[in-house]
């Protein structure tokens, strides 16, 4: 039952692909949806089946043998990779459903729901490999997906261009990814997780001799795989490819950035916790990276105007709350915040994608307005997405995220209490941002066009649905399973699957932190949320003349830090001067010059000089021949 969950969505990805043109596509449509939900179903049921503390590797079929190395196609099947294949394979139907109504005009909607499946189906894969190996293969396959999906309409030069940014710089990622793997198999010997994991602490003292330098081995491997996660999850300075990702189709947005590609990060370094936990340099640099992105990604978020991008840049901020409690040892409070926010964001993403098509495919905040009575069930649920995100009490994002908060601030990391006040400054941003897009949205006076005015309309039921349910799991989710997260039953659930930190699990210790510690986030959350409505309601009329004399600071943060200009003069720029050289000096002047040009060059100069002795007068032919049997007369005497 468990392995249907996993290839459905492949077979999904065949049928939707192979019947394209032969069958209506109403047809596919269902068949596509039917098989994912059913994916869904047995992933609910396998975890039922499965039982508190039951593990089990399925070995499909023995896959690569040379020499010492060797490595199985199989899957694990154990509560971990369960319930994440739930999640993955819930919030993905979710969106092969809605994708139908949104995708509904567009000539190659059948592919398109192909490459959905197909990206479900890697990042399960991903998730449930007992190897890393297997594990590498989906997280490439990931890639590709994203690739397709994100370039989907390639006749726009912009989707095409951000579907190979986020392919190259995901590229720099998985060069740690792969450096991380070979190291890894030279330490332990084994690449499967589970002989890794039993392996970490004999491992603890071992070291590398490179270049006179002794470097710790859990520590290199522990940095190395981290990079590559920097790259999937888009953590700050190989973030830039995120953003862009918007090109694509709304709900592709949706699928990388609540269910598949950006979590694949954080999960990979929750399932190696133990060689994380062995290295404490490497906690610092994740929880000191963690922390920059999350603060850099609500700052930047606040002055775009794309409503998909302002969320973009949420979930890069909400990824770094979960890279600092991975470097906080709260490994548990990282995964209860990936299954928390992909509920929540996946309903932001398709909330957005609700408006943008009502709106005409408008997606500038500042041309919308007046939309709460227009479309509804659409504000509802951005409302609660958005509430869910900042954090306000009883909502999901309020219990995933204030623990996390709280456990950083418990910790014993030298850099806690740095760590802990940035999150809660990126709380104040992120109820900035999350207010300032509403109020644009939904509220004021309308800023669009009469006649995009004159179409709005509430999206189809078939939208609709999905947004209802994403909206009841982002209300309940957080409530219902903080118990399973936190205390003395997480330890039970999870201390098989991952480093579970038992100083900091208990929940004694999160009421003895002191009240304006535990408070902070909340009032910066009403903070943030007061302070919006200021802005835009009663000194709505002094916002242009802040704004300008502000200019600078506005322009740094509309610029996004000016990341992507530093990277253009530092790296692109010389890259592309350095190129053109080498092909001027070596390919065009070197190789050119001494091979294909410079010997049809010779061959026609030769054959000018030849020819010139056709010249059609008999005497020349004459003296031509007299001079060629002249030297072959004296080369006979020469030689006899």
């Amino acid at each position: 039952m468990f392995l249907f969950a996993i290839f459905l969505p492949l077979l999904s990805f065949f049928l939707c692909i192979s019947l394209n043109r032969t069958i209506k596509d109403s047809y596919i449509n269902i068949l596509s949806c039917s098989l994912l939900v059913l994916s869904a179903v047995f992933s609910l049921c396998s975890i039922f089946f499965l039982g508190w503390d039951k593990q089990q590797t399925y070995i499909i079929s023995n896959w690569i043998v040379s020499g010492s190395f060797s490595v199985d196609w199989s899957i694990n099947y154990n509560l971990l990779t369960c319930s994440m294949v739930l999640m993955v394979n819930f919030v993905s139907s979710l969106i092969h459903i809605y994708s139908v109504g949104y995708m509904e005009h567009d000539s190659k909607r059948t592919i398109f729901l192909g490459y959905l499946s197909l990206f479900t189906f890697f990042m399960l894969i991903l998730v449930s490999s007992s190897n890393l190996v297997q594990l590498f293969l989906g997280w490439e396959g990931v890639g590709l997906a994203s690739y397709l999906l994100i370039g989907f309409w390639n006749h726009k030069n912009v989707a095409n261009s951000a579907a190979l940014k986020a392919f190259i710089v995901n590229r720099v990622g998985d060069f740690g990814i792969l450096i991380g793997l070979f190291t890894t198999f030279m330490v332990f010997g084994t690449l499967n997780i589970n002989e890794i994991l039993i392996l970490v602490n004999s491992h603890i003292d071992s070291y590398f001799n490179f270049l006179g330098l002794q470097i710790h081995s859990l520590t290199l491997i522990a940095i190395l795989f981290f990079v590559g996660c920097m790259g999937k999850s888009a953590q700050f300075g190989l973030h830039i490819w995120l953003p862009d990702a918007m090109e694509g189709p709304t709900p592709v947005s949706a699928l990388i950035h609540a269910a598949t590609m950006v979590t694949a990060g954080v999960f990979l370094l929750i399932l190696v916790s133990p060689i994380i936990e062995a290295s404490d340099f490497s906690r610092k640099v994740i929880i000191i990276i963690g922390s920059l992105t999350c603060i850099f990604a609500a700052s930047v978020a606040f002055f775009q105007n794309d409503i998909k991008r302002i969320i973009a840049y949420s979930t890069c901020s909400q990824l770094g709350y979960m890279f600092m409690a991975i470097g906080a040892s709260a490994y548990n409070a990282a995964y209860f915040h990936i299954l928390s926010h992909a509920f929540f964001k996946a309903l932001l993403f398709l909330s957005a994608g609700s408006v943008i098509h009502s709106m005409s495919d408008e997606q500038n905040i500042k041309k919308m307005g007046g939309l709460f009575n227009k479309i509804p069930m659409t504000y509802s649920c951005m409302l609660i997405g958005s509430v869910a995100l900042v954090g306000l009490p009883f909502f999901s994002g309020y219990f995933s995220k204030d623990l996390i908060l709280e456990l950083i601030y418990l910790g014993n990391s030298e850099i806690r209490l740095y760590a802990f006040f940035v999150g809660v400054l990126a709380v104040l941003f992120t109820s900035l941002y999350s207010t300032r897009l509403i109020i644009h949205v939904f509220h004021g006076k309308s800023q669009a066009d009469e006649k995009v005015l004159a179409h709005v309309h509430e999206s189809p039921k078939i939208m609709i649905i999905p947004l209802v349910i994403l909206s009841i799991f982002s209300i309940f989710f957080g409530m219902l399973s903080y118990d399973l997260f936190f205390g003395y039953n997480s330890n039970i659930l999870w201390s098989e699957h991952f480093f579970i930190n038992t100083e900091l699990n208990d929940k004694s210790l999160i009421d003895n932190i002191p009240m304006y510690i535990k408070k902070s986030p909340l009032i910066m959350i009403l903070f943030g949320i007061s302070l919006s409505f200021l802005i835009y309601y009663p000194f709505k009329q002094v916002l242009p003349f802040i704004k300008e004399k502000l200019i600078i600071v506005h322009k740094f943060f509309y610029n996004k830090w000016y990341i992507d200009e530093i990277y253009n003069f530092l790296i692109i720029r010389p890259i592309i001067y350095l190129g053109k050289g080498f092909w001027k000096s070596i390919d065009i002047d070197l190789i050119d010059t001494l091979g294909p040009n410079g010997i049809s060059n010779f061959v026609r100069r030769f054959g000018v000089i030849v020819s010139s002795f056709q010249s059609g007068f008999l005497y020349h032919y004459a003296l031509s021949v007299i001079i060629g049997l002249t030297l072959f007369l004296s080369l006979y005497v020469h030689i006899f």
